[in-house]
């Protein structure tokens, strides 16, 4: 660790060029900011060198980049070139189109890659490259509240790599196992996501809840056709039913013919042969991640272990994890997939690469809650509203945790845009839409007029962390929202019905909390804390003495298509095209009803 009064350490981690692009900047070993590119450029997944989000973690630090000590990149591009070369000679000349469509971004940018960031960057910083699973294990383990723990990383694929597995201690870690392409849990699941009508890499969250509307009535045929599973967890994939490796496309005509049918197309209807694959897949992946859990632990004998790459955002299979496996207890990284690997390259680089040690601290992780990306004044507001001639009144901070929960207690729906943006997938109470969880009408109102999208789509809830246990059934924190549970049997007032098929069991309200109550009893949940967000806190308090309930829906401050909101200017453009009611900014109250006034 760098002397008090001497030079800080400066490190920088990108992930760019594949999915979900993302920077994040280190001062002496602990994170001073993180951010994706899409919440800067409003382009969904955006892939491209992450110039604005650089730009915003220099400016968090008062820093220009010259200063940067080490930049990193989160995977080696060669190792990853070595790869499509091979894996295409195996298919030739089946794959000739697809090598040809990767050639020119390769050529042109991708494999002489240091001379590619310093042309972007302008600048001759000294760059260092990660392994993509080296990465993804460094993000899950160095932030975590474990001294030392097992480690198991499993996303599409890497360098190579599709799943990792070994067991970290102070500031090193090992690699003990690995799983290489073509066989890939997450690219199984994506085929499924493809197959299903929906964006690979944007709509594997969209199958997960798709899961509960159906019966896994296909599951014995993906475990006897598509996938030769181990007992230790370890699979190989038939590839006669996948087309990833030599064409565009994700499956082919005898995945079709296995599952009875087309892939659908996007938009059109769901049907019920949909759900009960997507059930059948979430089932086989439950499984496959049950298996390689308790390997694990055969392997290396910890009480702990964490998890990163993308399949570690299945929170459903996080669950039965924590609930069916041999840890004592589990702790996944809140930016699991790609964007978290620039964190976590930075980390390898601070902790392997000059060696300085690790502090951890019993019960509380080095992620500081995941807020890490930009936030506002409260002038820079007033000044954005004063611009735009938008009618607002200010709160004080005493009133306005009571104002914000009795809008929500009244049915109102509230836009909740305060502190620092989240660095990963999930709002967290910063950039969220908040309601009522009590509603029946809910759910259907934030999916159709709100959000706008899928109606089947489940909502989350956030709870006071002194509250979960009486809501839900699970003792522990879970701030990051990665863990599905049950909710708590003392507030369920409908048991699951197997006469009510498909989409209809939307219209049964199962508990005193329907909307953030998926169709099969269970809930993605969030705990919420004083010490980590005290305004979100306050205001689930406030709701909770008005109301007697300690829970509300929170789901993203974003519509369908379009990351989460980052800048008062967004989040104010969101409020006015959707149905929400209040729009909450810092101290700053605006209601739509009020706007209406005006305008008349």
């Amino acid at each position: 660790m760098t002397d008090s009064g001497s030079t800080p350490t400066y490190i920088l981690g990108v992930s760019a060029f594949y999915h979900d692009a993302a920077a994040a900047l280190l001062r002496d070993g602990v994170v001073v900011a993180a951010a994706q590119e899409e919440r800067f450029t409003r382009r969904k997944g955006d892939s491209s060198f992450p110039h604005q989000a650089i730009a915003y973690c220099l400016e968090t630090a008062q820093i220009d980049v010259d200063r940067i000590d080490h930049m990193v990149f989160y995977e080696k591009p060669w190792l990853h070139f070595e790869r499509l070369l091979e894996s295409h000679l195996c298919s030739a000349p089946l794959g000739l189109r697809a090598f040809l469509a990767a050639m020119p971004s390769w050529l042109n940018k991708k494999l002489f890659l240091r001379r590619a960031i310093r042309r972007e960057l302008k600048s001759r910083v000294p760059i260092l490259f990660c392994e993509h699973h080296e990465s993804h294990m460094a993000a899950a383990f160095y932030p975590s509240p474990f001294e030392e723990a097992a480690i198991l990383t499993v996303d599409g694929v890497g360098e190579w790599a599709t799943t990792s597995f070994g067991q970290g201690q102070g500031r090193e870690f090992e690699v003990l196992g690995e799983l290489h392409f073509p066989h890939s849990v997450g690219l199984l699941y994506s085929a499924f996501t493809a197959y299903l009508g929906f964006r690979v890499n944007n709509g594997e969250y969209k199958v997960m809840g798709l899961a509960p509307y159906g019966e896994p009535v296909y599951a014995d045929r993906i475990m006897e056709e598509l996938i030769d599973l181990r007992p230790d967890g370890s699979f190989r994939l038939n590839m006669r039913y996948f087309d990833y490796m030599r064409n565009l496309r994700m499956t082919n005509r005898h995945f079709e013919a296995l599952f009875d049918g087309p892939a659908r197309i996007p938009e059109t209807e769901i049907s019920v042969r949909h759900m009960n694959v997507a059930r059948s897949l979430q089932v086989v992946t439950e499984e496959i991640l049950l298996r390689m859990a308790r390997h694990v632990h055969d392997q290396t004998k910890q009480r702990h272990l964490v998890l990163g790459g993308g399949v570690a955002l299945n929170c459903v299979a996080n669950g039965r994890i924590l609930r069916e496996g041999p840890f004592d207890d589990i702790w996944i990284q809140p930016a699991a997939g790609d964007a978290g690997s620039a964190l976590g390259a930075a980390l390898a680089v601070w902790h392997r690469y000059l060696e300085q040690p690790r502090k951890v601290t019993v019960d509380q992780d080095g992620q500081r809650g995941s807020l890490l990306g930009p936030s506002f004044s409260s002038g820079e507001i007033r000044e954005f509203l004063d611009a735009e001639a938008v009618p607002y009144r200010e709160s004080s901070t005493d009133e306005l945790p009571g104002a914000v929960a009795g809008h929500i207690a009244d049915g109102r729906v509230v836009g909740f845009f305060q502190g620092r943006m989240e660095f990963g997938p999930r709002a967290l109470g910063c950039r969220s839409i908040l309601a009522d969880a009590r509603s029946p009408e809910m759910q259907r109102t934030l999916n159709l007029k709100i959000k706008k999208r899928e109606s089947f789509r489940p909502f989350a809830p956030a709870v006071l962390r002194e509250k979960v246990s009486e809501w839900f059934d699970l003792d522990k924190a879970s701030p990051y929202m990665l863990l599905v549970t049950d909710v708590a049997d003392k507030q369920m007032i409908a048991p699951s019905d197997s006469e009510v098929e498909g989409f209809a069991r939307l219209q049964v309200a199962r508990s005193t909390i329907p909307a953030v109550t998926h169709v099969d009893g269970s809930a993605r949940i969030q705990t919420v804390e004083r010490d980590t967000n005290p305004l979100f806190f306050d205001v689930l308090q406030a709701f909770q003495q008005r109301t007697g309930c300690g829970v509300l829906v929170n789901t993203s401050f974003n519509v369908r298509g379009e990351p989460i909101v980052c800048t008062p200017a967004e989040a104010y453009s969101c409020f006015m095209k959707t149905a929400m009611d209040v729009l909450v900014m810092e101290n700053f109250v605006i209601q739509k009803a009020e706007l209406s006034q005006v305008e008349s």
